[in-house]
């Protein structure tokens, strides 16, 4: 009788095809990702994670991605992107954010309550999918492509939608950037109102400082902090959206449903990160490096997504999520100022 290969009696199958390693799709984004952050320093206005964006889909849609990097494309998308989230949390102080945040909160509130509400009605009149909704109106709620990229792994939503979703912040951001510092001394807004502004009604934190600071210094800094306090509203919503999904899950029979699975932990490590860096255990010497590498990961996780995304699925949405982009930056822009005039801000 002839023997059996050795790989058929130890239960291996030799000739079953391999996965591919997750290292080619990482060292293509990273490779793509170090062009876009170069990019984003030569126009900041317009941002690595933008470029990241950009340069991604460029590449996709012209020479294409083969198979062997769609593993490590798919890791760096998910892993990656939340691994910024946690570094993030490294340059975000407690007592900052706490000091300055009560002034906006009220603000704050009433936006992110109007840009959610509005996404949720012109949403459903467009008739625009639910998952590219919500990531329209979360990154238009808190901050722009951050918040996208931390509600991405909880809701799961398409690379192309993901990209979409970023792409309609980005033009209003850049309408922003242009139009909100002519506006604010056409209303005649002190500094602090026109920050308070800026920080509740402009989505990327790089677009805030660009508006606010075009104004002027004083509203420059305070749109910042204002900005920061935002930026942190973004836990509860993640939160909130995982409740959501859970019960979703638990609802339709879901197999091998937890809360475990779907409770996001690395909204957990970014307090901890936030905690460590409140604490003063963190070296203040580090604080520009730990900024950096959280950058270059979100870079790098939305140049993925990029490579990852297929421009003929996302033409098939048309103008729809833009008009749901412009509808809900204008709400939320306009319910800034009721606010602010109703208490005096200006």
């Amino acid at each position: 009788m002839q023997a059996r290969p050795l790989a058929q009696a130890q239960g291996r199958d030799d000739t079953a095809p391999q996965a591919p390693s997750p290292l080619y799709g990482l060292v293509l984004a990273v490779v793509v990702g170090v062009f876009a952050m170069i990019l984003g320093r030569w126009a900041p206005i317009i941002g690595g994670p933008v470029f990241g964006i950009v340069l991604g889909i460029a590449i996709r849609n012209t020479v294409g991605i083969g198979p062997v990097f769609r593993p490590g494309l798919q890791f760096a998308s998910r892993q990656v992107l939340q691994w910024s989230i946690i570094a993030l949390g490294f340059g975000l102080s407690i007592q900052q954010v706490a000091q300055t945040g009560l002034e906006s909160l009220w603000v704050t509130l009433v936006t992110i309550a109007v840009a959610f509400g509005t996404a949720a009605l012109l949403g459903k009149w467009l008739g625009i999918p639910a998952r590219l909704k919500t990531l329209i109106g979360v990154g238009t709620a808190i901050c722009g492509g951050s918040a996208i990229a931390a509600v991405t792994p909880i809701i799961k939503p398409e690379d192309h939608e993901t990209a979409f979703a970023i792409s309609t912040i980005f033009i209003f951001n850049i309408v922003a950037v242009l139009a909100f510092p002519l506006l604010g001394h056409w209303l005649s807004m002190s500094d602090a109102g026109f920050g308070m502004w800026a920080g509740t009604a402009i989505n990327d934190t790089s677009s805030v400082v660009a508006a606010g600071y075009s104004y002027s210094t004083a509203a420059g800094d305070y749109a910042t902090i204002v900005k920061l306090t935002r930026a942190t509203l973004i836990i509860p919503i993640c939160l909130a959206l995982a409740l959501v999904v859970a019960w979703r899950e638990k609802k339709q029979g879901a197999a091998g449903f937890s809360l475990a699975r779907i409770f996001p932990w690395f909204i957990l490590w970014f307090l901890v990160a936030s905690a460590l860096r409140s604490t003063g255990l963190i070296p203040d010497q580090l604080n520009a490096s730990i900024h950096f590498l959280a950058q270059f990961l979100i870079v790098v996780a939305l140049t993925a997504i990029g490579l990852s995304s297929d421009l003929r699925r996302m033409a098939v949405a048309g103008l729809r999520p833009i008009a749901l982009g412009l509808g809900v930056w204008m709400a939320v822009a306009l319910s800034s100022l009721a606010v602010q005039r109703m208490l005096g801000a200006w």
